[in-house]
Formats: C-alpha cells, sequence, structure tokens
C-alpha cells in the first residue's frame, strides 16, 4: 500500500462529508422499509488497484455475495459497488413486497431497484456537500451466488491506487446487511482534494 493520497485534514472531512451522504442513503431506505437502518462508520483508505478484490473480501466476509456495480460521472467521476450477503435476499425481498414464489426470478431487479437507491442518495448526498454535479448510469449487475474475489476479478482495475470508501448498512429488525463502496481512481484524486479543500474553506 501506497503513502496516503489525502492528509489527515483531507481525510475528516472526506469521512464526514461521506456520513452525510450515508445518511441521506440510510433514510431513502428507512423510509421504504419503515424500519431504522444502522450504519457503520465510514472506513477510507488508498488501496493498490491488483489488492481491491481481496480487500473487498476481508471487509465483507461472507463468500456467497452477489454484486452491483454503477457508475457516477460529471465533475467527479467513479464507480460505486454494492455488495450483498445472498443469505439475506429473502428478507430484502419481502420487505419490498415480493412474493415468496417469485423472489428468484426477480432477484436481479430487487439488487439493481436497492443499488440505485442506495447510490443515487448516497452520491447525490456527498455532490451537494462538495457542491458539484454529477450523473449516473444504470446500475448493472455483477454477479451473484459467488465469492467476492471472483466478483471482482472480471474488473479490469487499471489505476496503480484507488481511494476506497466504504460503509455497511444494515436493518435493525431484519437479517440484512450490504456494503456500499465507493471507488475513485488515482486520476481523480486532485479533483477529489480540490473540492475537499473548497468544502474545508466554507467552514
Amino acid at each position: 500500500m501506497n503513502a496516503p493520497l489525502l492528509n489527515e485534514d483531507q481525510r475528516d472531512a472526506l469521512q464526514e462529508i461521506t456520513n452525510i451522504g450515508m445518511g441521506r442513503a440510510g433514510d431513502s431506505i428507512a423510509r421504504i422499509f419503515n424500519e431504522f437502518v444502522e450504519l457503520s462508520v465510514p472506513r477510507i483508505l488508498t488501496v493498490e488497484g491488483l489488492q481491491l478484490a481481496d480487500k473487498v473480501a476481508e471487509m465483507v466476509g461472507c463468500k456467497d455475495v452477489s454484486g452491483v456495480r454503477q457508475a457516477f460521472h460529471g465533475q467527479l467521476r467513479g464507480e460505486a459497488l454494492v455488495i450483498y450477503n445472498h443469505q439475506h435476499c429473502n428478507q430484502l425481498a419481502e420487505l419490498f413486497g415480493y412474493e415468496p414464489e417469485s423472489v428468484s426470478g426477480s432477484e436481479s431487479e430487487l439488487l439493481l431497484d436497492v443499488t440505485n437507491v442506495l447510490v443515487g442518495a448516497c452520491l447525490g448526498g456527498m455532490a451537494e456537500q462538495f457542491q458539484i454535479d454529477i450523473g449516473f448510469s444504470a446500475p448493472a449487475l455483477m454477479g451473484e451466488h459467488g465469492a467476492v474475489t471472483d466478483l471482482l476479478r472480471v474488473e479490469q482495475i487499471e489505476t496503480k491506487q484507488v481511494l476506497f470508501v466504504e460503509v455497511n448498512f444494515k436493518l435493525e429488525r431484519h437479517s440484512f446487511s450490504c456494503h456500499l463502496i465507493i471507488l475513485m481512481s488515482d486520476a481523480q484524486i486532485a479533483m477529489v482534494e480540490r473540492a475537499i479543500d473548497a468544502f474545508i474553506e466554507r467552514f
């Protein structure tokens, strides 16, 4: 792992900005499910591109997962990954109102729907704090019923380093959790630093 790309003040500010974005995403999910959402403290790391799959696997911990990716673009570019513990998909389907017999056939659609809500609310909240505009591509399924390293092995991680921001969402009364991971390449770091510095100067 190389030296951190952000200094301590920038890292603290990014964590605060991420907290705001994740809070909005949690509130959106809570309103949909009518249930309290627990959020972990965001983790912000600089990760070698080739080590990304192992780092995500270490954080997620389970082997049977499904993953969805959604790119964001504009003044800030990158990709959000949402990793779901596959064991809890039936709980998620129930909360979204899917009939039990239709879960298997609708699972991909279900994961795409949840990802769209999470990523849109989280990145939208972060962009508002940065005072920038971003747009989103449609979410796409990376894979189902597999190990994290298998899902990410397909991805072409071309950058030497990525800025890795991760948070875990959990529902209070149901066995459901997922990890939302925001990836920004080393080519985007200068833009991130400028946005963070502008945020700091406003306070």
